[in-house]
């Protein structure tokens, strides 16, 4: 197993806690020379917070952990590809890479939808790098979001509406 396995099956870890908390399926681990300065999953149900995304969270924790907010030393390993809001705060904190499972072909803003971690206009870009352990990070989506699927369907459903 490659380093960069090893710390995306942390992320992994981490986007089971955010599941079992009822939380959609997504970790992050920050790390700097292949250790782990910070982990997180998504917290956005919990804390009541549209901005509670693992990426951020790492993101807070690594600059407290190492006492400053820029990251260009460190690497962050998530589950899915990042959204504008968590590419933006990348290249806020001049992070040095992000490496992601599963593409997010309705607002990844890594590769899929968007480059913004590369877009020429901001000073600083960073790599990006997608696929890694991706089918284990799309089957959590997948079955968290066909449960919920599930759970919202109940006999009520199949009955006629007065319109």
């Amino acid at each position: 197993m490659t380093e960069s396995e090893r710390l995306m099956r942390e992320a992994l870890s981490e986007a089971k806690l955010a599941e079992a908390e009822g939380e959609i399926p997504v970790g992050a681990v920050l790390a700097r020379g292949g250790e782990i300065v910070a982990r997180a999953h998504n917290r956005r149900e919990t804390a009541g917070d549209p901005t509670a995304h693992a990426e951020i969270l790492a993101l807070r924790a690594a600059a407290a952990a190492l006492g400053r907010r820029r990251l260009s030393d460190c690497t962050l390993y998530v589950t899915l590809e990042p959204c504008p809001m968590c590419a933006g705060a990348m290249v806020m904190a001049s992070l040095g890479a992000c490496v992601f499972g599963a593409a997010d072909t309705r607002q990844g803003c890594c590769e899929s939808v968007y480059a913004l971690a590369n877009d020429p206009a901001f000073s600083w870009r960073l790599r990006c790098a997608g696929g890694l352990l991706a089918e284990e990070s799309q089957e959590l989506l997948r079955r968290f979001f066909q449960r919920r699927r599930n759970d919202a369907h109940t006999p009520q459903d199949d009955a006629p509406t007065n319109r």
